[in-house]
């Protein structure tokens, strides 16, 4: 809380003077503030003059608040000491407004001193999946798998960059010219990239990729059409039995949101160790060590890499590990781990297909230094990797998990795989929703029927095979 408090201080002391100056300021806000609220979408009839009152009463607080005090209370205590001093500067200075425009002004000022300032809305959203702020002035959501603009503004780039600066110190990282590219997460897990200038020309680049306050399930996957109820047995059959896993699909096509569903079919006695780069599966179990990667510091010292942390906890005795987003070498640790007892670990790839994803792991070993002869690679990836479960954004914004396929063996040097499950486009409806429906191949004893059996899952796979073909026909 000290750190947050004093930072929009040197955000708005500049602009206050400036907002002073004009002797025709205070009848002026009223008329404005009421054009926009029939209309919030026009901000620019609610720029100057809003943005100017709200200046003058932030500067007028922060002249009359003590910082240090409001440091020591609570989140709700302060919120109502501002508002508070707030309602008293707006009466003394006699602004013509209305209580609902008053009450905007308020919750804004709030967010501004105790908050993330403009995001504080679009982050209480829950139906909001990215914001992209592109500098001060232009903001984009998407909702519903479509890109839109939003209706919020900052101040100033110097707020941007202020805002920007409070979330990444949440979590020890930090963002300025020196440093201008960081990666860090909001409490809730949520993942933020923030790129400052000089590198972003038109102003400070903020990226969030927000998750749902209620976790998504394979149930709720079923109701969005994301995959068949029969699809969603065999993918929890799969993560009951301890198959190898990884996560297929381009970017925002869902991948981690999969992944969290898939760990909801751990064992609650399992000890699960996860390695990210950003802390942002939310798993459901008790026994889970979350590990985040670090990056250098100024000096370009003390970087520990995903690498580093799949080596070490190794030595930590996991029953599952599961690697967030595989990018490089590190899939070499990960495959040895999965060979060597590991089983039911997962991880995730960004690729456009199962055959690709393959290739992808080849690649990314090469990456690493690795001077082993290709089969030889290719054997590890069968002997380590049992199922790839593929993800796809489509064309109307619409996530679908478009194939379920069992790494089977090698027949010379090409690994041989069968899909279990595919996803057939069938055309779109007249709202341009794509159209399509979940099959089975036919595959009536799959390669991980011993393991299964093991488990004494095989009927449950044997019927949800069986429901796939009935439905199909």
């Amino acid at each position: 809380m000290p750190p947050a408090a004093p930072e929009p201080v040197e955000a708005a002391a500049e602009p206050a003077t400036q907002a002073e100056t004009p002797p025709a300021a205070q009848p002026e806000p009223a008329p404005a503030v009421t054009a926009s609220k029939p209309a919030p979408r026009s901000m620019s009839q609610r720029n100057e003059s809003y943005y100017d009152t709200k200046t003058q009463v932030f500067s007028a607080l922060i002249e009359t608040i003590d910082l240090s005090q409001l440091a020591k209370l609570d989140g709700d205590s302060a919120r109502e000491e501002i508002r508070d001093i707030v309602n008293d500067i707006i009466a003394i200075k006699n602004y013509a407004m209305s209580i609902a425009e008053q009450e905007e002004l308020l919750e804004d000022i709030c967010n501004d001193v105790l908050g993330y300032g403009p995001l504080e809305p679009l982050l209480a959203r829950d139906d909001i999946a990215d914001i992209m702020i592109n500098g001060p002035d232009n903001a984009y959501i998407e909702v519903d798998g479509k890109v839109e603009h939003a209706d919020i503004k900052f101040r100033d780039a110097q707020q941007l960059l202020s805002v920007c600066q409070r979330i990444v110190s949440q979590v020890g990282r930090r963002v300025d010219e020196s440093s201008p590219i960081c990666d860090a997460r909001l409490a809730d897990g949520s993942r933020v990239n923030v790129i400052a200038p000089p590198l972003a020309i038109d102003g400070t680049a903020l990226t969030i990729r927000k998750f749902k306050k209620d976790k998504l399930t394979l149930d709720q996957l079923v109701n969005f059409g994301s995959i068949s109820p029969e699809g969603a047995t065999l993918l929890q059959i799969i993560g009951r039995v301890r198959c190898n896993v990884v996560i297929s699909g381009g970017t925002g096509s869902g991948k981690t949101t999969l992944l969290n569903c898939l760990t909801r079919y751990i064992d609650e006695d399992e000890r699960i160790i996860t390695c990210e780069d950003s802390a942002e599966l939310q798993l459901q179990q008790p026994h889970v060590v979350r590990l985040e990667t670090r990056p250098p510091n100024l000096e370009g010292e003390g970087q520990i890499t995903m690498r580093d942390l799949v080596k070490n906890c190794l030595r930590m005795r996991p029953e599952r590990i599961i690697v967030g987003e595989v990018r490089g070498p590190e899939v070499f640790d990960l495959l040895q781990a999965m060979n060597t007892g590991h089983d039911g670990s997962m991880g995730t790839i960004h690729s456009n297909s199962p055959r690709e994803c393959l290739s992808r792991i080849e690649s990314m070993i090469a990456m690493g230094g690795f001077s082993l002869p290709q089969r030889t690679v290719r054997e590890i990836i069968v002997g380590s990797v049992d199922v790839i479960v593929q993800a796809a954004r489509l064309r109307d914004g619409s996530r679908r998990i478009t194939h379920i396929t069992e790494i089977v063996g090698m027949e010379g040097d090409v690994i041989i795989t069968q899909d279990l499950m595919l996803y057939d486009m069938q055309g779109e409806d007249t709202n341009g929703k794509i159209l399509g429906k979940h099959r089975s191949t036919g595959i009536g004893r799959p390669a991980m029927w011993d393991r299964a059996r093991y488990y004494n899952e095989e009927q449950r796979l044997a019927t949800a095979l069986d429901s796939m073909e009935t439905v199909q026909h």
